[in-house]
């Protein structure tokens, strides 16, 4: 069993006909969706918006060649097995193919097999190395994968999440918008047996309702207008993976006895298709809306709620676990900070004071962005009240109180300034005026982002006034 691998085969030779027979002997590859252009600058253009799994490339063409085809993609696309066709062999040819990269050498006219033993072996090698970049990369996230749990409320969510972990029955997640329930389906997923395999998000509410089906379990080709190549479905790309369907809410009524048909016989059929093709995948679902409030109004399958919510989870808004909004807010400050490639922040007591006296009506998300949008102003180490947007400071009383401390904080650094000035950037003496700890002249410099460095006098200047 080839497992959650969906593979994208370009062919490119300016032949029709070989085209076909290449498209006939990799189609029979599990999973497999060939693509086809007629010429090297055809295929560099496919290349600029998606990147296949394998390219077929025959040698002799008008225009570029199959070798300058092969020295491009090695440039634009390392490590992307190329497959060299030729009816004019020769040894030089080979030489030179094998040494700019090629993965191997088909001499025309060829044997189907023997083109579909080279394709399976070049997949085969590259979803072992794709298999082992996801299990390193899983083995990475799963302690970070983990939701903040502080609260009881969260520790008992968290606990029903690990213990439906090890099954493969299907979850539903509900919750206010915001409240982090696709965190918790990846944490999910991370947790499972299927860890290695995708996760594949699928916002219900966001595919027009003309293309669901397809988006959801391919098509082959010629199934409609503009279908000029076989396309496999997002079910069929998640095999031995996880598909979260985020909103199933929003699921069209028609196309519900569809996904209903999956969950019961764990096979899909792609748009123009008669062929059953079978899928293991493990559904986790998610919802704000009241989906039995939607059955009984019958916009939703009562059939299909119930295999949904086998197991349900229900995420608490964050007004409601005050307790998780700091270790919140820390790893939101650390994640930002990893990204921006920036030194140490923190948070001033006022600052998570003012977070945790207003009420959340976004949720997990909103805080983030708060503080996202606190680093972005911060002007110093540490992120303040007055970096907080107005609805929160004005929701915990805190506007008048952060005035004075913004008050205090413009006074405090310039007369560190001033100091520093005046003492040419000699902290010892400069803290010595102050009539304060020389480590504690250090922390405050720190806290406005000072360096005594920018106030010591070039080499040739005369000592500042006052200097002893």
């Amino acid at each position: 069993k080839r497992g959650m691998s969906r593979w994208t085969i370009l062919v490119v030779d300016d032949e029709p006909g070989m085209q076909e027979v290449c498209r006939d002997v990799l189609e029979e590859i599990p999973g497999s969706s060939v693509v086809c252009r007629d010429s090297a600058e055809a295929a560099l253009e496919f290349l600029d918006s998606e990147e296949p799994d394998l390219v077929v490339t025959d040698i002799r063409m008008a225009g570029r060649d199959g070798v300058e085809l092969l020295q491009e993609i090695r440039h634009a696309v390392p490590g992307l097995p190329v497959v060299l066709m030729t009816a004019f062999p020769t040894v030089e040819t080979a030489v030179q193919a094998l040494r700019l990269g090629a993965a191997d050498y088909l001499i025309k006219p060829f044997r189907p097999e023997e083109l579909l033993a080279i394709a399976s072996r070049l997949l085969e090698d590259r979803r072992l190395r794709s298999e082992h970049r996801l299990l390193e990369r899983r083995a990475q996230a799963r302690s970070a994968a983990a939701p903040v749990a502080r609260s009881a409320a969260m520790g008992e969510v968290l606990d029903l999440a690990r213990r439906v972990a090890a099954t493969d029955t299907p979850v539903l997640i509900t919750g206010e918008t915001g409240t982090g329930k696709e965190v918790l389906a990846r944490f999910i997923h991370a947790a499972s047996p299927r860890a290695a395999g995708r996760f594949v998000p699928v916002d219900c509410s966001g595919i027009p309702e003309s293309l669901v089906e397809s988006e959801f379990f391919g098509h082959e080709r010629g199934a409609f207008t503009g279908a000029r190549e076989r396309g496999i479905g997002l079910f069929e790309y998640a095999d031995g993976g996880t598909v979260f369907l985020d909103e199933i809410g929003e699921l069209p009524l028609a196309l519900q006895p569809k996904l209903l048909r999956v969950l019961q016989e764990g096979c899909i059929r792609r748009v123009g298709g008669r062929r059953e093709i079978p899928v293991d995948v493990r559904i986790e679902a998610a919802t704000h809306r009241d989906l039995e409030a939607e059955v009984e109004a019958g916009r939703f399958r009562e059939d299909l709620y119930y295999r949904l919510a086998v197991v349900r989870i229900h995420l608490p808004p964050l007004r409601e676990r005050p307790e998780d909004i700091e270790p919140l807010a820390r790893r939101f400050l650390e994640q930002g900070r990893r990204e921006a490639g920036s030194g140490s922040l923190t948070l001033e007591p006022e600052f998570l004071e003012a977070l945790k006296a207003y009420a959340w009506p976004g949720n997990v998300r909103q805080l983030q962005n708060v503080i996202r949008r606190a680093m972005a102003l911060a002007p110093g180490p540490s992120l303040g009240v007055d970096c907080l947007p107005d609805e929160i400071l004005l929701a915990g009383g805190a506007r008048e109180e952060a005035g004075f401390r913004a008050r205090v904080a413009r006074f405090e650094r310039e007369y560190l300034e001033r100091l520093l000035r005046e003492c040419g950037g000699r902290v010892q003496e400069a803290a010595e005026r102050a009539r304060l700890p020389r480590a504690t002249f250090y922390r405050l410099l720190a806290q406005h982002g000072l360096q005594p460095q920018d106030y010591r006098p070039a080499p040739d200047s005369s000592p500042p006034n006052g200097g002893r």
